[in-house]
């Protein structure tokens, strides 16, 4: 499934932390996370306590990415193969200016608004408020990010992120949307379990079969439910598996398409674990992607019908190691990534496509690292010949690099 995103989404940061927070707090044992993601902890508490209580505290906080980016591309069609380069100053893919603006009013209420200034010019990326009911318990309402798998929601801001690059496919699902919903987490023994609900307006669904997100007003009378649960198995809370689900209509009322829905599943997995001297850490999800049939008309003067079975399906793999055992070597990190995105054959965007990209990841503080990515491309067209929209193959080589911080 191809989406496309009215408004960025990149990295939902402070309710995460806040979660964090709640969590690591909450248990007895010592739990074993990012170094960087620690520190960053520390300091939004104190700086969250920095008031008395009932105090209404404002603070503004932020991310940014810049970088510089050099890549060739070949495709080949029909046996002719064409190459083209460019570099870019900037890095224009991955460029984002994002300021937080936060406001906390007594203990249980807290307003979010992040701007985003990226090469699609000025979106939002989230603004929402959030209700503290209980320990465990966060309501919130506003325009938020999903809860479909993590990288969305916890793993893409740049300071977090490994690489320069988001994996292809699981950044491209649409999981910023108006809606409610409701996050915690609940202690089992030595285990524990977090959840996180939303009913939000969903997905709409386009003329050739794509869907987008981030609409104030629905197509529909429907609302799409979206959710995930994840369980930590080990007290020191090393490992993390989730599973999300997203179910609702995604058709336009009064339509051809006002019967068609969207069903999408993704597994997630999480390891961070220090093996002296090295701090490892492993992140994996699976995204699949399933619209119910539905007949399409080309836009052209031929106005051609068309049909296609709307499965997608995308994920990503990667590991990182940093010797923060190690004096002369603990500011440095290795990562390495595969990803894959494969949607619909005989569609006019279909493909498969993968990526694999390695980095080495220099941290100049707690909250801000140089990244140096490369990345190889291999993507394979499956769009119909017949509505000429197979594009051969196409073979690219990037390299990034890139400064990331977190204020």
């Amino acid at each position: 499934m191809k989406f496309k995103i009215q408004n960025s989404s990149y990295g939902f940061l402070l309710l995460f932390l806040l979660g964090t927070i709640i969590q690591l707090r909450a248990q007895d044992q010592k739990s074993t996370v990012d170094s960087s993601l620690l520190e960053r902890i520390n300091y939004l508490e104190q700086q969250m306590n920095y008031h008395k209580s009932g105090d209404d505290h404002f603070m503004v906080v932020g991310l940014a990415n810049f970088g510089f980016s050099s890549n060739k591309t070949t495709n080949t069609l029909n046996g002719i193969s064409t190459t083209s380069k460019k570099s870019n100053l900037g890095d224009i893919d991955q460029f984002e200016f994002s300021p937080m603006f936060l406001w906390r009013h007594e203990k249980k209420y807290l307003m979010e608004f992040e701007p985003t200034f990226s090469q699609n010019g000025l979106g939002v990326s989230w603004a929402d408020i959030s209700y503290f009911a209980a320990p465990n318990v966060i309501i919130r309402a506003g325009y938020l990010v999903l809860p479909f798998g993590t990288y969305s929601k916890k793993q893409a801001a740049g300071w977090i992120n490994k690489f320069a690059t988001d994996p292809i496919g699981i950044a491209d699902m649409p999981t910023s949307d108006y809606g409610v919903e409701v996050e915690g987490g609940l202690p089992l023994g030595d285990m524990k379990m977090n959840y996180d609900l939303a009913l939000s307006n969903g997905l709409q669904l386009g003329n050739d079969g794509t869907v987008t997100s981030g609409y104030l007003v629905d197509n529909n009378t429907n609302k799409t439910i979206t959710g995930r649960l994840g369980l930590l198995p080990f007290s020191n809370s090393s490992l993390e598996i989730g599973v999300s689900g997203m179910f609702g209509k995604v058709g336009t009322e009064g339509t051809s398409f006002h019967n068609v829905n969207g069903n999408m599943y993704a597994f997630d997995f999480n390891y961070v674990k220090t093996y002296v001297p090295f701090l490892v850490n492993f992140k994996s999800q699976y995204n699949i992607v399933d619209i119910s049939n539905a007949d399409y008309t080309t836009a052209d003067e031929w106005a051609t019908n068309y049909t296609f079975k709307n499965h997608s399906t995308s994920s990503f793999t990667q590991c990182s190691i940093r010797p923060t055992g190690i004096q002369a070597l603990h500011d440095f990190e290795l990562a390495a990534r595969y990803s894959t995105y494969n949607t619909p054959s005989n569609s006019t965007w279909g493909s498969d496509q993968s990526a694999f990209a390695i980095g080495l990841n220099y941290w100049l503080s707690w909250r801000s690292v140089i990244k140096f990515t490369y990345e190889k491309y291999n993507g394979n067209s499956t769009g119909s010949e017949v509505l000429n929209a197979f594009t051969g193959i196409t073979k690219s080589n990037t390299l990034y690099l890139q400064f990331s911080i977190q204020l």
